[in-house]
């Protein structure tokens, strides 16, 4: 008897609150969609300052970074919700503007914008099948390189388990690699007709103007005030201070490099090559994803801070990306712009910038710089450590021996340490067939040009970025694997690309035969 009379008054307690609150919502409801216009004007100004005392209540206790953070984390997530395809877009918008930044709490680990986007896409995709709502899984004729890629590098990870306990920051770095790895399989299978494929292309593209926009930007107005950015981007996981900025053999007297938001000039360096050179054919395409003008702006932006980075290998990459380009389609473009970029060069020379400019990349040709020299030690490093673990490398987590290490500024040679011979083998077979299958495609794809440039800037682009490979390492490098997420994504795209010119044979040879 007493214990049902204090359920009656707790439950008393809880429900009388609650039913006041039901009828006072229910009275604001019929006030907002009242024919009577003031009492639409109470209740607006009702919900205008609500929003703006929980605001500010967020903003006062959290700080306008923090509270700004989670608004665009809200946003995402409701736009995310909608369809996998813009959760695709929105990790290229992560991606390409903030790629390092962080939630303000931590759940065993700090998670980031990008593992949040490449969790909820997974989620909603994998959700579309659990519910029925989607039946068809398209595989495509690469994705069985690719699944034995990620294959050889979980068994890599898993052999590498018995010489070193992995961290829980290991463990969450290599699922993010793989992630990143099978978004290929979501981009195939979500990329449905060409307008998604343009709506990705666009994406890309306009995330890259906004990363050259930042790194311009950062570079041209005065230190203090890009630290000052930098310093409140701190509230989101970016590095602060001075100590952020990055220079030519360190030297802060010397050539600052530009950065943007990807913290490292070569890692910035490394987007503006798969964001430029995707760009550059919209510019002499007949059918442009933007107007002419924007393309071009757009392009300028992305070259120019491209130079700003100072980065050796991404301007190799980007020169070997255009040259590609060239190769396929435009060999008398190819011919003008090497003569005019010739000419412009040595217009430039007159200017103390421009000289040092070169005057670094001399010595970087001639060996002579610390970074360079360093560079070569690395790789004597990584073959003395290959030697000994050729086949399936020593794993993602730490050496077996106390005089080996992990690291080496190469794609191929840092892939080698950690899968072996077996898994660099793989990748390259990989991109091989990949390769092969834009260049068979892109003979029949000039009947869309919209379709034509997209396949040509996706060629230019993988071509770049895996000459650039050989200088750098951030295309499989645990610690960017927003890279990583930008390169398979992109092999996605050009397979369904290349699938859609396909259909462009099959017509003409349909054609063919009914005549």
């Amino acid at each position: 008897m007493l214990l049902e009379q204090i359920n009656g008054k707790i439950h008393d307690f809880y429900s009388r609150p609650l039913s006041m609150f039901d009828s006072y919502l229910q009275r604001f409801r019929s006030q907002l969609v009242s024919p009577d216009p003031r009492q639409q004007r109470q209740a607006a100004l009702l919900l205008l300052l609500a929003g703006g005392l929980a605001a500010g209540l967020v903003i006062g206790v959290l700080g306008p970074i923090i509270a700004l953070a989670l608004t665009v984390a809200g946003i995402g997530a409701v736009v995310v919700l909608r369809s996998p395809l813009w959760g695709l877009v929105g990790i290229i918008g992560i991606a390409t503007l903030l790629p390092f930044a962080t939630m303000p709490f931590k759940i065993v680990f700090t998670p980031s914008f990008l593992d949040i986007a490449i969790f909820a896409t997974f989620g909603v995709w994998a959700l579309a099948y659990a519910l029925a709502r989607e039946t068809r899984f398209q595989f495509t004729s690469l994705g069985g390189f690719v699944l034995l890629f990620l294959l050889l590098a979980a068994f890599s990870f898993a052999m590498g388990l018995q010489h070193a306990r992995p961290t829980s920051n290991n463990l969450r770095q290599f699922m993010e690699m793989v992630l990143s790895i099978a978004l290929f399989f979501v981009v195939v299978n979500v990329v449905r007709d060409e307008d998604s494929l343009f709506l990705l292309a666009r994406a890309l593209i306009l995330g890259g103007a906004g990363a050259a926009f930042f790194g311009i930007l950062f570079y041209i107005i005065p230190r203090e005030a890009t630290v000052w950015i930098l310093d409140h981007m701190a509230r989101i996981g970016y590095p602060g201070g001075f100590g952020a900025l990055r220079f030519v053999e360190d030297d802060p007297n010397g050539i600052m490099r530009a950065i943007g938001t990807s913290i490292d000039p070569n890692v910035f360096g490394g987007l503006l090559i798969l964001v430029g050179v995707f760009t550059l054919p919209q510019v002499v395409s007949k059918r442009p994803l933007f107007r002419r003008w924007i393309i071009i702006l757009i392009a300028c932006m992305d070259v120019t801070a491209l130079f700003l980075t100072i980065s050796r290998g991404s301007m190799l990459g980007f020169l070997i990306g255009l040259v590609a380009i060239g190769l396929m389609r435009y060999r008398k473009l190819l011919l003008w712009g090497a003569l005019g970029g010739l000419v412009l060069l040595a217009l430039l020379m007159f200017l103390p910038f421009v000289q040092a400019y070169v005057q670094h990349f001399i010595a970087g040709i001639q060996m002579q710089d610390r970074a360079t020299q360093m560079r070569l030690g690395e790789y004597k490093d990584a073959l003395t450590l290959i030697s000994r673990y050729p086949f399936f490398g020593v794993g993602f987590t730490g050496t077996p021996e106390i005089d080996l290490y992990i690291g080496v500024s190469s794609l191929y040679l840092l892939m080698a340490e950690e899968m072996g011979l077996i898994g660099l083998t793989a990748f390259f077979v990989t991109m091989f067939m990949f390769v092969n299958m834009l260049i068979s495609a892109l003979r029949h794809a000039h009947q869309d040009p919209r379709l034509e440039a997209l396949m040509l800037g996706i060629l230019g682009a993988m071509t770049g970025l895996l000459a650039a490979g050989v200088l750098d390492h951030y295309l499989f490098n645990l610690n960017y694997p927003h890279m990583t997420a930008l390169l398979w994504m992109m092999v996605g795209m050009g397979v369904s690309a290349a699938q859609y010119a396909q259909t462009f044979q099959d017509q003409t040879a349909l054609e063919k035969a009914t005549a």
